[in-house]
Formats: C-alpha cells, structure tokens, sequence
C-alpha cells in the first residue's frame, strides 16, 4: 500500500524534481517507509512506500525493457495484486528484480498492452511510463478499491493517489464544483468520475487511460458485474461454491510480510470473516471492535466480544466517546479531501490509529458484503411496487423537506439518475440493477473513500475480501432467491455463517451500524448553530436562520432526519475551511468553528 503521483508534460520536457518531491511529501502518510522520484522523457513518477510484500527490495519505479529496446518501462503502483504468485509462475522466462507483488503488472502490461488489468485480482492504482510507445498507462481496480485522480492542466497531465497533493503541489487550485457540492449534501457523497473540485477528476472502477502528450488519448472500461441475469442453481451446489471462494479470497488477502488483523462489528460480514481467519490461522486472530456507550446505541462489542472468545482470537476493544467526537471530527474532516460524509469515519479513524499504535499495518474488513449479496433493506424497497411501500434508492436528499437550503432544486440528482439508467440492463433483475447502482458509485465513492484515507492517514492498509473479483462474480450472478428471503438479505452468506460459526445467530435481526452523532450534536445545538451558520461555506447554499433552528432541534428529539442534517452541515463546514478556504484546522470543533 502506498502513494503514487506523477506528471506528464505536454511540452516533452521534463518535470522539476521539487515538483515531484511536494508530491511525494504530500503523500507520505500513506508511504511512510520511504519516498522516491523518477524522471525521463517528458515524464515524472512520485511514489511513497508502505512496505507490505518483499520489504528490502520492493522500493518502486520498478523497471523492465523488452528484447525489442533497451529503454524501460516503469512503474508505480498503490495497492496489492493479490495473486502475483501465480502470475509470476505463468511468466517463465521473465527475470524479476522483486518478491514484490507490484511488478507483476509492469511485465503484463509489456505483453498485453492496454488490456494487462484483466489478469489482476487485487485493488490497485497502477501509473505506467512507456517510452517506447510515447505514452503514460494509468488504470484503477475493478471496483475502486484503492483511489487515483488526475487533472489536465496547462503544464500536462497531473495525477496522484489524493486530489490535495496536487493542490500542495500547486499543479491545480482547489476550486469548490456547485453541482457535486450539491450532491454531498444530498447524497452524503459525489457521483461519478466528476470531484467536488474543478476540473480534478477520479479514474473510474475498472478504468484504464492512455495519455500522451499530456492529454487522454484512449479509455478502456471493464464491468466486473455481468449483464446478464442470475444463474440458476441450488442452494446445497452454491453454498459448496461460496466456501471455496471465501476461503480462497480470505487466504490470498492474507498475504503479507508483516502481521495483520480485522476489524469486527459482530455483524454478518465481520463474523463471516472472522470464522475464516481463526480456520486458515494457526495463530490467534487480532481482531478490533469500536463501541459507543450511549444507551440508546446498539454496543456491538457485546456480541463482537463474545465471538473472539468462542474462537480463541486476541481481541481489543475501543471506545469512541463523546469527547472523540469534538477531538477528532476535525482530523476526520481533513483526511476525506474527497469527502463522504459518512460518520462511520469517526470509529473509522480512530480504529487506524489503535491498529498503527499495536505494530499491525494491514486489516481485513467487510466491506462490500451487503452490496454482492443483497444486504440492504433499499435493495428491498426497490423491488416492492409503490403501492406496497416501494421507492427508487436515495429517492429523496438528505435536506428535502427541511426549508434549510436556499435553493432545492433537483439537479443533484441528475448523475445519480444517469447511473441507475445506465445500469438498468435487460438482463438483470432489480435486485441486481440496484446491487449494480450502489457498486458504480456508493461503494467507491462513500465506503471505500472512508476506508482508504482513514486508514492511510494511519498509516495501515484495508483489505476487502468480499471485492475479490471471482467472489464478486459469484455472489452478483446468485438468483435474488438466495439473496433476499422472508424481507432478510444476505441469506446465502447467513446460511454459511450458520454452519460455520451458528453461535453468530446470523438470523436474528441486527441493527445497521450507527455512531451516536445526533444525540452529540443535540447537547450543543444551541452553542453549535450560530457557529455553523456563520461560516462561508454554509451562508453559501444555506438560510442562515434555519441552520440555527434545525440545530436547536436537535435537542429535542425531533428525528433521525433532522439529526443527520446537522451533521452533514457540520461536517461540510469543516470540512470547507480545511480543503477550500486553506485555514489550519488543529483543535476541536469548536476551535475550528470560532477561528
């Protein structure tokens, strides 16, 4: 896991090395085991080191020239290939300088051209210099997993692993969007290959570019979820099948050269992943579990506690409080420079801090489990018709209805609209169409944001083994039968866990996971309002007066909605001062505020 940046100028000559250098600093949180540059032929690479496979001699660029020439290819890359082992041996005769599991990709991409990402299983965000051809490859994960964002500017094209190292760099300006500004406060996250800010964009899940001359010449794009229908089979063949594949993502996302853990809710996912690490490891798992102590928040380091004891695994449970709440949203804030404002990057955050603080820098977590495998309860009120209580997905934003925006029109829709008619397929059912909605753009652009910057500011690396992609093809091709039962999803992956560890009790019902924000919120609505409504960013889209009532009702108990409105101002406004106004954002919420 690491960092990478780079620049492709238009005029051929060479970028500055300080240039690079501001790159590299920029991203060192998430490669604090070594910085390097590399500059030729009109082309600079900047790559920080999070040293996980091969940890003497996996220091990147790597390089490699074909028998054609003797000019090398290079390479950076943030992420893991996953099955670089078998890779390597079906690439006799070819010598290489590493162990490390990121140099498969350059020597693929030296047989297969644009097409190499199709052998790779693993979350990655790979940059490819070729001077033979002229030209910089970039190409991201099939489901987005590791993050790769790129702007083409007046000195050519930029890229890096996070908008703010261009801006640090001075290579773009941050310039706010209003139409993605308007879907995070809608949506709670932004959509598609368009950022919050001007003219940065993201490579896309799947996503391969070929640049020269600082400009995008070719795109290729693969859909890792098929477009055709369900297959049909039983469910004795399909459990069979699940087993061999959870056992063979977990075993492959297990390895490493330094020691790893997971992170357990005591949900489906979590325990599913629990019970195949205590299977496949002879050593005690680690495991790591966040709890609140409000009363009226589900502590799911009851159940999570009682799972690690029933397989022996050593486990350690954090408490985040109140006090971490005023204390660390700020550092939250200025982590997500492309912003999700999902309060799970709370727990989150602190989570990657206990793990970097025990000597782990890799975690298994569960992401992904609810959208492969029908999850969530919106997957099942979209397939209800209306008159049963059924309703698109995110039909409605998150301040519909409130009064407080000075303008609600929606146009913040408008992308999110355009995924659900892209993606509606003949094919697929509805399950599989909202399945398919929520993978395009809630699973990398909210989940998946979350995780990589709260952790890489830690320094720890996520891994997601329900996003390898044979898994993946897997679960989304189940009929909806084995997906969704008597109104409860994920029932295939229930049916497993009940014979894999039936002291989870996989059936009962769970709530989903929340962090207390609202009632937080609530005790200082009246002091926070005024100081929310008087930052720019919020007088910017918001009445003044209705962002100081919606706060004092936070105190009184008047619903999730109104809650959840608070937060997403609250965290936008801090969030705004730290990535678009510069201002140093060190202290708690209310220093920030107040500055």
């Amino acid at each position: 896991m690491c960092g990478i940046a780079g620049i492709m100028t238009s005029s051929g000559e060479n970028p500055s090395i300080s240039i690079l250098e501001l790159l590299s600093e920029a991203l060192e949180h998430r490669g604090p085991d070594g910085l390097n540059q590399a500059v030729s032929n009109g082309v600079g690479l900047a790559h920080s080191r999070l040293s996980i496979i091969d940890l003497e001699n996996g220091n990147q660029p790597f390089y490699a020239s074909t028998l054609a020439s003797d000019a090398k290819t290079s390479l950076v890359a943030n992420g893991e290939i996953y099955n670089y082992v078998e890779l390597k041996l079906q690439m006799s005769g070819v010598e290489f300088q590493s162990r490390s599991d990121c140099e498969t990709p350059l020597h693929l991409y030296l047989r297969y051209g644009l097409g190499f990402a199709r052998y790779l299983r693993g979350m990655y965000a790979i940059a490819i210099h070729d001077p033979i051809k002229d030209c910089l490859v970039l190409a991201r994960d099939s489901f987005g997993i590791k993050p790769l964002y790129y702007a083409e500017t007046e000195i050519g094209f930029v890229f890096a692993s996070e908008p703010q190292a261009l801006f640090k760099a001075s290579l773009v300006k941050p310039k706010l969007c209003e139409t993605s500004r308007d879907e995070l406060l809608q949506l709670q996250f932004t959509v598609g290959a368009k950022t919050i800010y001007e003219g940065v964009y993201r490579l896309l899940p799947g996503e391969t570019i070929k640049i020269k001359r600082g400009r995008i010449t070719d795109r290729l794009r693969e859909d890792v979820l098929l477009e055709s229908g369900p297959k049909i089979l039983s469910e004795e063949v399909a459990l069979k099948q699940l087993d061999e594949l959870l056992v063979n993502s977990v075993e492959i996302h297990q390895r490493s050269d330094v020691p790893y853990g997971m992170f357990l809710s005591g949900g489906i996912d979590s325990s599913v992943l629990l019970a195949l690490m205590a299977r496949l490891n002879s050593n005690p798992v680690q495991a790591f579990t966040a709890g609140f102590s409000e009363s009226d928040i589900s502590d799911e380091r009851i159940h999570a506690r009682y799972l690690a004891k029933a397989v022996g695994a050593s486990h350690k449970e954090i408490e985040f409080s109140e006090n971490d709440f005023w204390s660390l949203l700020p550092a939250c804030a200025l982590a997500m420079d492309d912003p999700a404002a999902d309060y799970a990057i709370l727990p989150t955050f602190k989570l990657g801090s206990v793990v970097r603080d025990a000597g782990l820098k890799i975690v298994l977590t569960g992401e992904g489990g609810d959208e492969l495998f029908g999850g969530y309860g919106r997957y099942r009120r979209a397939c209800r018709a209306r008159i049963f209580g059924g309703r698109k997905m995110r039909e409605r934003g998150v301040f519909d209805g409130l009064g407080v925006l000075r303008m609600n029109s929606g146009h913040w829709r408008e992308a999110y609209s355009q995924t659900e008619l892209n993606l509606q397929t003949s094919g697929r059912t509805t399950l599989q169409s909202a399945q398919a909605i929520d993978c395009a753009d809630w699973l990398p652009n909210d989940l998946l944001i979350k995780l990589d910057r709260c952790l890489m500011a830690n320094g720890v690396e996520g891994r997601v083994p329900f996003l390898d992609v044979k898994l993946a093809k897997f679960a989304f091709g189940l009929p909806d039968y084995l997906k969704v039962r008597r109104q409860m999803g994920k029932w295939l992956l229930r049916k497993w866990l009940n014979d894999a560890l039936p002291i989870s009790k996989p059936f009962s019902k769970k709530r989903g996971f929340t962090v207390p924000v609202g009632s937080w919120i609530g005790k200082q609505g009246t002091r926070l309002g005024p100081l929310v409504a008087k930052q720019y960013a919020i007088q910017e889209v918001c009445k003044s007066d209705a962002v100081e009532a919606l706060f004092r009702a936070t105190n009184y108990g008047n619903g999730r909605k109104v809650e959840y409105a608070a937060w997403m101002l609250l965290f936008y406004a801090i969030w705004h001062r730290a990535h678009i106004e510069g201002i140093q954002v060190d202290g708690s919420v209310f220093d920030v505020l107040s500055a």
